[in-house]
């Protein structure tokens, strides 16, 4: 059998070549994107409220805000990726809501023709309540889901269990030059678990996030599962 696709495709590449000590002055070099991504997330605010309502009434995303929308969430994972959600490349992440394809970090949601009007009413807060309280282990206890307004949503960077396992991530780099790739991928497991929920609580699916780890740079939409059989025969 396979394992259910999920519409939120995040992927990754890890730098063969980090730097042992640029991780120290990453939160300085990335302070323009910070800037920059505080008024961007105000906009996305203010145009999910647009297509909150848009779904209600008409069953339908506005195009135009979702590739918006779409382009701030993409945005922001470059920059997670760059900065202390990952440390995963060295490479300064572009200024553009636009998909960068040669860039080390992926994130993909395609468009959906129908969204249900109901589920739009209780899936941004009543219906993702377990995955709010998972990844606000992941991105820092309770301050992720008490401060959950769109605002603030920028970076989950430098808290929680991916903040500790980035740290030491960075650590090790610095005393043997390389990024262990176990954590790694268990990193990335963490990270695409978060930007799923995002994706879902933004409206921009109704599948439900799965409960699953996905570990790896690349996103396992349909890994296969070998069959098992037992002693009686096929």
């Amino acid at each position: 059998m396979t394992v259910p696709s999920y519409p939120v495709r995040v992927d990754a590449r890890l730098d063969p070549h980090l730097s042992r000590w640029l991780w120290l002055f990453k939160w300085v070099l990335a302070i323009p994107h910070f800037i920059v991504l505080v008024f961007l997330w105000i906009a996305f605010a203010v145009l999910s409220v647009v297509a909150f309502f848009a779904i209600l009434f008409t069953g339908r995303y506005p195009r135009p805000i979702f590739e918006f929308n779409l382009g701030v969430m993409r945005w922001t994972w470059r920059v997670n990726y760059y900065s202390y959600s990952a440390l995963g490349t060295d490479r300064y992440p572009p200024f553009t809501l636009a998909e960068v394809p040669d860039y080390p970090a992926q994130l993909q949601v395609p468009y959906p023709d129908h969204l249900s009007r109901g589920l739009v009413l209780v899936k941004w807060w009543l219906l993702a309540i377990p995955h709010y309280l998972i990844v606000g282990v992941f991105v820092g206890g309770g301050v992720w889901l008490a401060g959950r307004s769109e605002t603030l949503y920028y970076s989950w960077a430098g808290g929680g269990l991916i903040g500790l396992l980035v740290l030491i991530a960075a650590i090790i780099l610095a005393v043997t030059g390389s990024y262990p790739s176990g954590l790694y991928n268990l990193i990335l497991g963490l990270n695409r678990w978060v930007l799923r929920v995002a994706a879902y609580t933004s409206l921009m699916t109704d599948a439900y996030p799965p409960f699953r780890l996905d570990s790896g740079g690349d996103d396992p939409a349909n890994a296969a599962i070998a069959p098992t059989t037992s002693g009686g025969g096929p």
